[in-house]
């Protein structure tokens, strides 16, 4: 007993405080930032690099729906016109915003419509669903239930039965297997209810956005509430975009 309370005193506090104002490492890959500079005619360097074909040029852009945040596009510019900064805050309430800009300084959602906010503000219980994704994700959902991030805090927590849930988080490519299952786990939860994409996976099928075994009908069907990027997103990234979406300070 003796040695578990030396241990904690040791620790000190684990706890984030202020999860909008956090200082990630300079190697965190974030917010890409696009210079206002001129590609040199002919180069296509990025695109080639991309693993997602997330990058177009004439103007230069990132769709972080699709980016995996790998820094190749940054590595391989001549003219260094891509840089990935350590910005956590990536949420949105639409697809479009996703594409990055020269003029995007910032992302952030839109407050949710009143109705959302008078029965989930307060209390929003969340059912996650993996659609055949890496489990890279699912470890940062699991993180947001540790000290550290302490997601309970804000009066939202992760159940285990789609009945108790306000909505789900859907993590993963959507595949056949899972995109009946998915449906099923959706039509169980009570009305009103929201839709939460997290990762480029179920945003876009990311790196499997080609394959002939994924099935993304429920997600073309259904409006989608909240996209979160990354690949994992970050749990700050979770966090904060849900605390913007349902007004919450």
């Amino acid at each position: 007993m003796i040695e578990a309370i030396k241990l904690r005193i040791l620790q000190g506090d684990p706890i984030i405080h202020d999860v909008r104002n956090v200082s990630l490492p300079q190697l965190f890959r974030g917010l890409p930032v696009i210079a206002e500079k001129e590609c040199p005619a002919g180069c296509s360097s990025c695109i080639n690099a991309c693993p997602t074909n997330a990058i177009k040029l004439n103007p230069v852009s990132i769709d972080l729906g699709l980016c995996v945040f790998c820094p190749l596009c940054e590595e391989v510019c001549p003219e260094k016109i891509i840089h990935f900064s350590n910005d956590y805050h990536l949420a949105s309430d639409s697809r479009e915003k996703l594409n990055v800009t020269q003029k995007t300084k910032t992302i952030t959602p839109e407050k949710a419509s009143a109705k959302i906010i008078s029965y989930f503000g307060k209390s929003l219980k969340l059912r996650q669903i993996s659609t055949g994704g890496c489990s890279g994700c699912e470890l940062e959902l699991n993180a947001l239930s540790n000290v550290n991030f302490d997601l309970g805090r804000y009066g939202i927590d992760f159940v285990a039965s789609p009945r108790h849930a306000d909505g789900i988080v859907i993590t993963g490519p959507m595949t056949q297997n899972m995109s009946r299952a998915t449906e099923i786990c959706y039509e169980a939860i009570p009305n009103p209810k929201i839709i939460i994409l997290f990762g480029a996976c179920s945003i876009s099928g990311g790196i499997f956005q080609s394959s002939s075994q994924t099935e993304r009908k429920f997600l073309k069907e259904n409006k989608i509430d909240l996209f979160i990027p990354g690949c994992p997103p970050h749990p700050l990234t979770f966090i904060n975009g849900l605390l913007d979406w349902l007004d919450r300070k």
